[in-house]
């Protein structure tokens, strides 16, 4: 038996993991020589494809001269290149780049800059809104602004207490008026959100026009948006930032898992320049009092940077719209087919229900649907009950035949 212990796994239901030798593009190669589509980007990370030679070749050169420097009074040139390459892609007005290793983390970084913020400014703002059914993250200050549900019950002793808003629907006026009635109140600090499309959550989306409410709620009663675009940055939702189809800029930016190509962890949280300033005094009180071991990592940071390059240099437009067309075809096909329901696409991201008596993430379907797929030669992972496909951006016609006929084979 094997001394691993695997993340969102009951190891006494699931069978044993697959274990892979090799990737590349947007394939997964098994040891024993299965040959296995990765339909959801390995949990949303990998952009342009499995070992990108760009980025790769990147990694290789940076390892051959730097290793991890300590971030505290040093810094190097894969970071320094790195936060001016993203600040020129950000949202307008996001000027400042603090590093750290994942999305959970960018996310603890942008609760606590909104606190310090609130704190140094000499107000005693501190309710953080969120959105209910949201994700963002597994440690305690991101359970927090999540969904309190099975998957972090036994920890909600150590949780905080915060204000929802309902998941928008329809024309999302019931989160707007919920919104602008917690604002009035002048005691919210900051509304922190997933832009567009709510993923762990079940992939459900809303419309540009709701986030550009909420922004301009957060602009008459100045309170703080957070976007934690981990999932949605990086042209998930067909354009580089979800935040972008909507016009607006967040206060606080949250970037993770494509950030490398999803090559290696690195997260940043991307700050506006009121934020840093706050903080910024000869009172040593104000210091912004976070870290972690290898913030800036230089060999992570040169990854990122490649990817970047590679955003500016592809046709990335064309790459993301051809991608959301072919998924767009898919989707259109199975909606047709009564054993699936609220079929919803968000660039290239494309999802539907699969009808059954016994939805929800505890659900035998999910798991069934599981193994059928990898038979399939397909790699999906359902949210209960919900199905859905964000590949790599490298995938031909061919590879989304596959994936959309594993899909279309389940007969539950």
């Amino acid at each position: 038996m094997s001394a691993v212990w695997h993340p969102f796994t009951q190891h006494a239901t699931e069978p044993d993991p697959l274990r892979i030798a090799s990737s590349e593009g947007a394939y997964l190669f098994t040891e024993d020589g299965r040959t296995i589509l990765d339909g959801i980007s390995s949990w949303w990370v990998v952009t342009h494809g499995h070992r990108q030679p760009e980025i790769v070749e990147a990694i290789q050169q940076t390892a051959s001269r730097l290793d991890q420097v300590i971030f505290a009074g040093l810094t190097h040139a894969p970071a320094e290149e790195l936060a001016e390459a993203l600040v020129e892609v950000a949202p307008a007005g996001l000027s400042r780049v603090f590093y750290s290793d994942s999305g959970s983390t960018a996310v603890e970084v942008a609760l606590k800059m909104a606190l310090g913020y609130w704190r140094h400014a000499g107000d005693g703002r501190h309710r953080i809104a969120v959105i209910e059914d949201s994700y963002h993250g597994d440690t305690i200050g991101t359970m927090s602004v999540g969904e309190r549900s099975v998957f972090n019950a036994a920890y909600d002793p150590l949780m905080f207490a915060v204000d929802k808003l309902p998941c928008p629907a329809d024309d999302g006026q019931a989160t707007l008026q919920a919104f602008e009635a917690l604002a009035e109140t002048g005691e919210m600090a900051a509304l922190i959100l997933e832009p567009l499309v709510l993923g762990a959550g079940g992939m459900r989306m809303y419309a540009p026009e709701v986030l550009a409410g909420l922004r301009a709620i957060c602009d008459r009663h100045d309170v703080l948006m957070i976007a934690d675009e981990v999932m949605t940055g990086w042209g998930r939702t067909g354009r580089l930032w979800a935040c972008d189809h909507a016009g607006i800029a967040p206060d606080i930016l949250c970037t993770s898992k494509g950030l490398t190509g999803g090559v290696v962890p690195l997260a940043v949280t991307l700050a506006s320049e009121r934020i840093f300033q706050a903080h910024y005094s000869t009172d040593r009180r104000r210091t912004f009092y976070h870290s972690s071991s290898y913030t800036a990592n230089p060999i992570a940071c040169a990854a990122a940077l490649a990817q970047v390059r590679l955003w500016r240099e592809r046709d990335m437009a064309g790459i993301l719209d051809n991608l959301t067309r072919m998924q767009g075809d898919h989707l259109a096909d199975l909606q047709r087919d009564d054993r699936f329901e609220n079929a919803r696409q968000f660039g290239t991201i494309a999802a539907l229900d699969l009808k059954v008596s016994d939805g929800g993430y505890l659900a035998e379907t999910g798991p069934r649907m599981r193994a059928h797929f990898l038979r399939q030669g397909v790699l999906l992972r359902p949210l209960g009950n919900t199905i859905y496909v964000l590949p790599p951006y490298c995938v031909t016609a061919g590879d989304l035949d596959l994936a959309w006929s594993a899909i279309a084979s389940f007969e539950g």
